[in-house]
């Protein structure tokens, strides 16, 4: 039987019509001595699924976290050339950085549920952001369950605490936080390596809902996962971006050796 990604057409370049949600030049990252990210360039387009694979330690969640600046609170970290999101440059003095965090929502790779009731959990963002009218809250959580799949299975039990959910509900609330406050970019950092398949399932199945209204950018040790949901893919080995290309293309044409040693397994 002939390999299923040679009967589909392989676009050969990154070209849109649109301009990119996140453009990103010359990209340094340090820490202290330690140079995790080097001179990387790259667009992330509108409405689509970015997907950073590589083996660990190669910087892909360093640049997820330099995208809504959470490596500001790491120390010794000292970032070099630019990160733009709709044109404007995230590390310019003038940038405030809650409201980037706010227009740039995050979810990490392990469930981190506040220890508050599910309500709690997905009102707390908007309330920070200024939103104290209950209906109008009433309304944020419901629509963010909704977008997130989880309205209809806890609709009833929105006091409950959220600790006490599963693991795979844990992290459809902690997206359901994230959206809450109505981001454009949606990062998520391995967010289905601590679930088992059937969660991994409905979260694969949500992005690429979720790909409908906002960009996302998500990193995965699963190259599977890489090639089932994102629309590009971009590799990365000991800091360096190595390839960035339409999945399709990254898994069955790469052009650079070794991206094709990494997606065939020879290392990694």
């Amino acid at each position: 039987m002939p390999d299923p990604l040679t009967l589909l057409e392989i676009p050969t370049s990154l070209v849109s019509n649109e301009d990119p949600t996140i453009s990103i030049k010359d990209l340094d990252v340090f820490y202290g001595s330690n140079h995790a990210l080097m001179k990387v360039n790259m667009n992330i387009y509108p409405k689509q699924i970015t997907a950073f694979i590589g083996p660990s330690g190669c910087g892909k969640s360093t640049l997820i976290k330099t995208i809504n600046r959470m490596n500001d609170l790491v120390a010794g970290c000292k970032i070099k050339g630019s990160i733009l999101l709709d044109g404007a440059d995230i590390y310019a003095r003038t940038t405030d950085v809650n409201l980037l965090r706010k227009r740039v929502g995050m979810v990490f790779q392990k469930p981190n549920p506040f220890p508050m009731s599910i309500y709690d959990n997905v009102a707390f963002g908007p309330r920070t952001h200024g939103i104290k009218k209950k209906s109008e809250l009433d309304e944020i959580v419901e629509r963010a369950l909704r977008d997130a799949v989880l309205f209809d299975e806890l609709k009833n039990d929105l006091k409950r605490s959220a600790l006490a959910l599963s693991g795979g509900q844990q992290q459809r609330l902690c997206i359901a936080r994230a959206l809450a406050v109505e981001p454009e970019v949606l990062l998520m950092d391995e967010p289905t390596s601590a679930l088992d398949p059937i969660s991994t399932a409905r979260i694969e199945e949500l992005a690429l809902q979720l790909k409908e209204r906002y960009t996302i950018v998500i990193v995965t040790h699963n190259m599977q996962q890489a090639l089932r949901i994102a629309d590009h893919t971009a590799f990365f080995l000991l800091g360096e971006l190595v390839e960035y290309n339409h999945t399709l293309q990254i898994f069955s044409e790469p052009k650079d050796p070794r991206t094709d040693d990494y997606v065939k397994g020879r290392f990694g």
